[in-house]
């Protein structure tokens, strides 16, 4: 008797899945993290902040396996060009975020779900320390070295990444996919990456 083929879910993503790093690889990373967090925060309380979206499902796995006391909060950063002068002349990109945070004299750790260009990592993570943060440490589940556009090195990462379209796991192709248990890619998405 033949095997059933399973049956790719409908997640809304076109294309056809294909596994970057299953749940198990990743469940395993988060453990071995929370435990490198357990260790480095003995006798401290945690002040996890989270950037939205990306970071939903990881935060999530995560704090359930720190064995310390964590403040939990998220903000959403958002970006938007201001023009310069009355000519208009060229613009800047500033960021902002919100809800506001209280971190006043906390070990913050800001965790992203895929940390890419750093930009927006470095800005939080300075604006944490002007707003009294007594520490301020970046985890990430996927780190995309080849896209940092800063000098910026996560503190804990679970996994290096080449694929430049990914999803699952809380990670949104742009907002679909985010419910899959895994990281995912399309195969054509794949094949495109190859191709060049």
């Amino acid at each position: 008797m033949a095997q059933a083929q399973a049956q790719q879910p409908d997640l809304g993503v076109p294309g056809t899945l294909q596994a970057v790093l299953t749940a198990e690889q990743i469940q395993r990373r988060v453990t071995d993290i929370a435990r490198q967090i357990n260790g480095d925060y003995v006798g401290k309380t945690v002040y996890i902040v989270g950037v939205l979206e990306d970071c939903f499902v990881f935060v999530a796995d995560l704090v359930r396996q720190i064995e310390l006391p964590v403040i939990c909060q998220f903000v959403k950063p958002e970006t938007q060009e201001v023009q310069r002068g009355e000519t208009g002349g060229t613009g800047t990109t500033e960021i902002f975020f919100s809800p506001e945070v209280y971190v006043k004299g906390g070990d913050v750790l800001l965790i992203h779900g895929l940390l890419q260009t750093g930009v927006t990592t470095e800005f939080l993570h300075r604006n944490l320390l002007a707003r009294g943060a007594k520490s301020v440490k970046i985890c990430a589940l996927l780190d995309r070295q080849a896209s940092r556009r800063v000098l910026l090195q996560p503190d804990y990462f679970g996994f290096l990444l080449d694929e430049k379209y990914v999803f699952g796991y809380g990670l949104g192709a742009p907002n679909l996919g985010r419910n899959l248990p895994y990281i995912a890619t399309t195969k054509e998405a794949a094949a495109r990456s190859n191709a060049k």
